[in-house]
């Protein structure tokens, strides 16, 4: 899932190279809300685990 973030922002790093600006800031903008987004999946994920709830025994 976090493919989808890099990829994004690798496309915003070479957009904002070649001067492609509002490219750039959309790109940006979507590879941190899908950031922001598995980090939090994630953590949701971490805390169920610790806690055993849907841990298949």
């Amino acid at each position: 899932m976090l493919k989808w973030a890099i990829i994004f922002a690798i496309i915003s790093f070479i957009s904002g190279i070649f001067g492609f600006r509002s490219t750039s800031a959309g790109t940006a903008s979507i590879a941190k809300f899908l950031f922001f987004l598995f980090t939090l999946i994630t953590l949701v994920l971490l805390v169920l685990g610790l806690l055993g709830i849907g841990v298949v025994a």
